[in-house]
């Protein structure tokens, strides 16, 4: 049986790359199942230098195709700010303080002005193909004043999204994936891996 790995520790993250795949044909595998491998230090200063760092780093190591994203949040009056440093942006993957320090960052901003997007960049590296598949998906939407839902993670209780009318943390997984940043990004690799792999 051929084998992936997705290039990550969180099994929810993994679980949406899974319905792409067939799985009687492919494994997937995960950082999960590699306990020893180490973290992957993210020195890029884009989503895509991260996302490459570590796939290259898993298939190199393991000499199988690999799947790595790195995704966050731009925030257009603090200048795509925090980006790249969305998950340590108050403190290291500190989501209350990292929220709080966004809407510190943003207060008595009126809401117009308080525009963002959610942005993921997806590398599938392959040891027999020379190139890497990059695709991104992005949703655009404003940041609220007060966080609003216990679902989701990071800054998703603060993401409003208009179409929506209400933040991805009040958003159920299926509503969420319609129209999330990762979910456009997976469904762009369905369009496009099986002719760019060469087995």
């Amino acid at each position: 049986m051929k084998e992936i790995i997705i290039a990550t520790k969180n099994p929810n993250k993994a679980k949406e790359f899974k319905r792409i795949f067939d799985e009687s044909e492919i494994e997937l595998k995960t950082l999960l199942d590699f306990p020893d491998f180490p973290d992957v230090r993210e020195t890029g200063s884009t989503f895509e230098e991260n996302a490459k760092l570590k796939a290259h780093a898993v298939m190199q190591k393991f000499n199988l195709p690999t799947i790595a994203d790195d995704s966050g949040l731009q925030v257009d009056a603090l200048f795509g700010q925090p980006g790249i440093y969305s998950a340590r942006y108050a403190g290291d993957h500190n989501d209350a303080a990292n929220n709080a320090k966004l809407l510190s960052e943003l207060g008595g901003m009126p809401m117009e002005k308080r525009t963002a997007r959610f942005v993921t960049t997806l590398v599938f590296s392959n040891p027999k193909n020379d190139d890497d598949l990059i695709v991104e998906g992005e949703v655009k939407g404003l940041i609220a004043t007060l966080p609003e839902g216990d679902d989701g993670f990071g800054y998703d209780p603060l993401f409003y999204v208009p179409e929506m009318d209400k933040t991805m943390g009040q958003m159920s997984m299926d509503e969420k994936n319609k129209i999330s940043h990762r979910g456009r990004a997976i469904r762009k690799l369905e369009d496009e891996w099986q002719s760019w792999i060469n087995w």
